[in-house]
């Protein structure tokens, strides 16, 4: 593995955890190692009992997540390949919105495709005034998203926007995010660590086994509402479409839709 693939990293401090996506050159976009080492210190959170809170953030300053590395898409030949994919991130998702604390993603420029929905699995979402979000696939790779993420951003945001944000395949500004209910906060960039530190401090002194609780009912209602999607994913990924828009991704063009 090079330097180019990126890393995640992990500190404590006192009842707090940090994790730290860190591949600024690349906008924090995840590889398989990010990927195996976000895993490994969601289990480290979930195995210590004395941290309260995680912050969630990215390394560099222009972005949280954008999304998974092109490179990962590009030996996809069937949708089977599509559902592997979905087989392995999923469980790092669904494992953020699984830590036993209460989570905060801290969003410093773009959050969009699989980092929007990584955001999404965190409780709160702070973020700068400056900050984007979307979901732009039906522009870019023509894939799609896991059940799993669409029905949690659909929780937060609700179906009619949900479709509106993915079909347009634009991003939203902060406040358009803040007013409909997909973040939480929104402050200047000077402002932002100091707010991060004061919620973080009244979180830490609440009543732990109620915020587990609350955070695991809210969980079990969202998935009891959240059908398989596999006939789906594997229809969209074995698609000549999907070969089309990784091919003018790489090659930076306009894809050519075909509905094939």
């Amino acid at each position: 593995m090079s330097d180019d693939d990126g890393t995640v990293t992990f500190e404590r401090d006192g009842m707090v955890a940090h994790v730290t996506f860190n591949r600024p050159h690349a906008r924090n976009a995840m590889t398989w190692k990010m990927y195996d080492e976000l895993f490994e210190h969601l289990q480290t959170i979930n195995g210590d009992d004395d941290i309260r809170v995680a912050v969630f953030r990215g390394a560099g300053g222009e972005a949280f997540v954008a999304g998974t590395d092109i490179r990962q898409f590009l030996e996809f030949e069937t949708g089977d390949d599509g559902l592997a994919y979905n087989a392995k991130v999923e469980p790092m998702f669904m494992g953020i919105e699984r830590v036993n604390v209460p989570t905060i993603a801290v969003v410093d420029g773009f959050a969009v495709g699989g980092g929007l929905f990584m955001a999404a699995m965190c409780d709160l979402r702070i973020v700068t005034d400056d900050s984007r979000f979307g979901v732009p696939v039906a522009r870019t790779l023509g894939n799609m998203p896991a059940m799993n993420s669409l029905s949690r951003l659909v929780a937060l945001i609700g179906p009619a926007r949900t479709k509106e944000m993915i079909f347009t395949a634009r991003l939203w500004d902060a406040q358009e995010a803040l007013a409909a209910g997909l973040v939480t906060e929104v402050h200047p960039r000077d402002d932002l660590d100091a707010r991060v530190d004061e919620l973080v401090g009244v979180i830490s002194r609440r009543a732990p086994l109620t915020m587990s609780g609350v955070k695991e009912a809210v969980r079990r209602i969202v998935d009891a509402t959240t059908p398989t999607g596999e006939d789906l994913i594997r229809r969209v990924y074995g698609s000549q479409d999907f070969k089309e828009g990784r091919a003018a991704f790489v090659e930076k063009r306009t894809a050519e839709w075909q509905n094939r």
